[in-house]
């Protein structure tokens, strides 16, 4: 009894902090990294309780068990990459945890020994982690806290690649049926116990900071759409574009605007088209990423400056967001009704300043407004299609002689 409540301090504790994850991303308004982190700590707590309640002799067990491990390794890593600004390979993940699957299904079919099974699922969580160090060091961010992070996970890596052969050398065999009660158990549980908090530690003061220096920069909001103000937006690409052409890294922008907002200010009146804003506002801010920046530049005009983004992946985004603004339901306009945006996309070129590159997103919005609006036109591209989006009845469509916004 003693044993199978001790057993659970290390779930619990992972539980504990998937849910303080979940509080500061709702209630600090945190990006989408935050909750990933809270997520990966819930999924850890799911495998570690499979392992821990279910039979130990059972086929089943170590396989459920390794898909939770994997999904939550995944996901924290990828959280932490994105919080970083890099991209993770997720389909090197996934040839990683394919060999780990098969080869650990040869394990458990050939021998009764649980040795070989633990060998190979904390090598590919090894081979998981060192993945994400590398992603990780090739980020620009040195702060102390990056620092310490990519630490926590080299550590990760190092013990998953090496504990389970040490401890293995002095447990010899682990018979399926008498797994909890080895010292391998008990050790894996003050092992998992450690990595968890030391590793909740650091995000969650990384957390904290980015919390604290949202808050500082409150000032800069615009109140409306909850992005940033057209003063602090512009004055941020002047500092982000250097360091873009200094490290080499490509930096997209995308302009967008709500197409026929005069419309709707003189027929709904200005509280629905106070309502438009704040709703794409809340829709971009939910969209970017943490690295990325997001601006309200004029009245219905919107920016996004999308870090170590090529252009085709800035397009696609872009994309995302009008298709996800054209469904969006606004208070104040009839129940049928759905407003539309268009947009231009532009990637910085070597020497470009802030106000090149705007120009040519904003050169390819207006191309945009005139091919028909609701549509994303990209200035890189040479020879666009002149096409016209696809009737809907549900969108607001407006009739009028000028070809303006």
């Amino acid at each position: 009894m003693q044993t199978q409540i001790l057993g659970l301090v290390t779930p619990l504790m992972a539980l504990f902090f998937a849910a303080t994850f979940a509080v500061l991303w709702r209630v600090g308004r945190m990006k989408r990294h935050v909750l990933g982190f809270g997520i990966a700590y819930a999924l850890s707590a799911v495998g570690f309780l499979i392992t821990h309640f279910l039979p130990a002799d059972a086929f089943y067990v170590f396989h459920a068990t390794q898909v939770f491990y994997t999904l939550g390794s995944t996901v924290l890593i990828a959280s932490v990459c994105e919080r970083a600004g890099q991209r993770l390979h997720l389909g090197s993940f996934a040839v990683v945890y394919l060999i780990s699957a098969l080869t650990l299904g040869l394990a458990v079919s050939l021998s009764n020994d649980v040795g070989p099974r633990l060998v190979v699922i904390n090598v590919g969580y090894g081979v998981m982690f060192a993945m994400g160090v590398t992603t990780l060091l090739t980020a620009r961010r040195r702060s102390a806290i990056d620092v310490a992070i990519v630490a926590v996970m080299a550590f990760q890596a190092a013990d998953f690649l090496v504990r389970p052969t040490l401890t293995l050398l002095f447990e010899q065999s682990i018979p399926a049926e008498v797994y909890r009660d080895s010292i391998y158990y008990s050790l894996i549980g003050l092992v998992l116990g450690i990595k968890g908090v030391s590793m909740a530690m650091v995000l969650i003061g990384a957390t904290i900071a980015e919390w604290t220096t949202a808050l500082r920069e409150s000032s800069e909001r615009d109140a409306l759409s909850g992005l940033r103000n057209r003063g602090a937006f512009e004055e941020s690409m002047r500092n982000l574009l250097p360091r873009a052409q200094t490290e080499g890294r490509p930096l997209s922008l995308v302009v967008a605007d709500i197409d026929h907002f005069k419309k709707v200010n003189d027929i709904w009146g200005h509280q629905a088209g106070d309502q438009a804003i704040s709703g794409i506002g809340k829709l971009i801010g939910k969209t970017v990423r943490g690295c990325d920046m997001a601006g309200r530049i004029g009245g219905e005009e919107f920016c996004i400056a999308v870090w170590n983004c090529p252009n085709g992946p800035a397009e696609r985004l872009a994309d995302r967001i009008r298709l996800a603004f054209a469904s969006l339901e606004h208070s104040g306009l009839s129940d049928n009704i759905r407003l539309t945006a268009s947009f231009g996309v532009a990637t910085a070129r070597a020497g470009e300043t802030y106000e090149q590159l705007f120009a040519r997103a904003d050169a390819a919005l207006y191309k945009a407004k005139s091919n028909g609006r609701n549509r994303v036109e990209n200035a890189e591209e040479q020879g666009l299609e002149e096409a016209t989006p696809k009737p809907n009845a549900e969108m607001i469509e407006f009739k009028y002689a000028d070809a303006g916004r």
